[in-house]
């Protein structure tokens, strides 16, 4: 078996792997050096910094508009629940038009409005157009509903 013009693989990878580190030796032979105090600035900047940058160099509102603009187009679930009841699956089969479903809340009382499941807001029921709708009376604040989580 004669070699001819073709080369032997494993010489052909020491070649190339030869002629990489050589490169890379003299890449770092010839990098540029430091100053100390950028050496310093570099290791006093948080690592996120360095690799992710603050999207804006403004402070106060104009990020807090910035990162509420972000998300102004999400939608949600807004549901208006006038109360609630427990049933068998017997009475559930009873019922047809015409039923009357007795619910916890009471007539008059404020109803609950949630977004994705969470209890925002209290309300009434309006007529408008002939449409109903909901008027907010009162706003559940971010305390009160942890408060509830934590019930």
């Amino acid at each position: 078996m004669s070699k001819g013009n073709k080369q032997d693989p494993v010489e052909t990878t020491d070649d190339v792997w030869g002629s990489a580190l050589a490169e890379q030796a003299l890449a770092s032979q010839t990098a540029p050096v430091q100053e100390p105090e950028q050496a310093q600035a570099a290791s006093t900047t948080p690592a996120g910094d360095r690799v992710f940058p603050p999207l804006q160099n403004n402070t106060g509102s104009d990020i807090a508009m910035g990162d509420i603009a972000r998300v102004l187009d999400v939608p949600v679930q807004l549901t208006a629940e006038l109360g609630r009841t427990r049933i068998t699956i017997k009475s559930l089969l009873q019922l047809s038009q015409g039923s009357v479903v007795e619910l916890e809340g009471l007539a008059g009382e404020p109803m609950d409005v949630f977004i994705n499941g969470y209890l925002i807001a209290q309300g009434e029921v309006v007529v408008v157009n002939e449409k109903f709708g909901i008027r907010l009376t009162d706003i559940v604040t971010p305390s009160e509903r942890i408060q509830k989580l934590n019930r």
